[in-house]
């Protein structure tokens, strides 16, 4: 209704005196705008994520690529950090339900499938890393994660990629120590005793084989290496969100592997 778009801009004109408008629309198209954002977000993180994984087999470093690309302004920065996929309650939910929502109008949504087929894979390429290092079993050995939650300042696990990736941990006989700021209690009712939750990150390192970093918590941002290779058993660090640099990890002495670097 006009009058009802006359009062709300009155009302939020102190709010929106920068360059963002006050936009009227129908029902419909406001839903959709909705939708469409999140869509268009989830699939600028599963192109990157697709582009990581390409850098890794051309010998291309995806943060140079990042940078390279997210300098034009057409592109931009945002959502174009590689890792090991969204997660929470937005992303999936819009992506899933804009293609449902498509079929049933009866059109493929292909687009959408495949940024929806590049999440769920990318949320499992650690786990093929830890294969290729290890092989498939990885029973005796101990593996450390950090990071439960989908993102950092939350627990909420919703689609977090922690979940498949412990789950298949799980499947490959490893006892899983895990640490989250946050997600403890969330990961507690849903692993209850088949995961060991430590109270500190170093304390989930005890021992450890491996240590997979998944939730870019800044505790993690500068650990001590030195502290965690004398406390793992083996130095090898798989990362899924690239918070630190090879050259950190060379110089360390660790065996390391990350998405989308050489």
């Amino acid at each position: 209704r006009p009058e009802v778009a006359v009062v709300l801009n009155d009302l939020y004109k102190p709010f929106l005196r920068t360059e963002n408008p006050f936009l009227t629309m129908s029902l419909e198209s406001a839903e959709t705008t909705k939708y469409v954002a999140n869509c268009m977000l989830a699939t600028k993180i599963s192109f990157i994520n697709e582009m990581a994984n390409l850098c890794e087999r051309v010998g291309a470093d995806i943060n140079d690529v990042r940078r390279g690309i997210g300098h034009d302004q057409r592109i931009g920065f945002s959502f174009l950090f590689p890792g090991v996929g969204y997660g929470g309650s937005c992303f999936p939910k819009d992506v899933k339900a804009i293609v449902r929502f498509s079929a049933d109008k009866k059109y493929r949504f292909r687009i959408l499938e495949a940024v929806e087929a590049v999440n769920y894979a990318q949320k499992l390429t650690l786990l093929d890393k830890l294969d290729r290092h290890f092989g498939k079993s990885l029973k005796g050995k101990t593996i450390a994660v950090w990071g439960l939650a989908f993102k950092p300042r939350t627990d909420d696990m919703r689609e977090a990629p922690a979940i498949p990736i412990i789950k298949g941990l799980l499947a490959r006989r490893a006892r899983v120590q895990a640490f989250d700021p946050k997600a403890r209690e969330v990961a507690q009712r849903l692993f209850k005793s088949k995961v060991r939750f430590a109270r500190h990150a170093y304390e989930a390192l005890r021992g450890a084989d491996a240590l997979i970093v998944v939730t870019e918590w800044n505790e993690f941002r500068e650990p001590d290496f030195v502290r965690m290779k004398r406390t793992m058993k083996q130095p090898v660090v798989f990362y899924g969100r690239n918070i630190y640099t090879p050259k950190q990890n060379r110089a360390a002495g660790y065996t390391y592997y990350s998405i989308g670097r050489p």
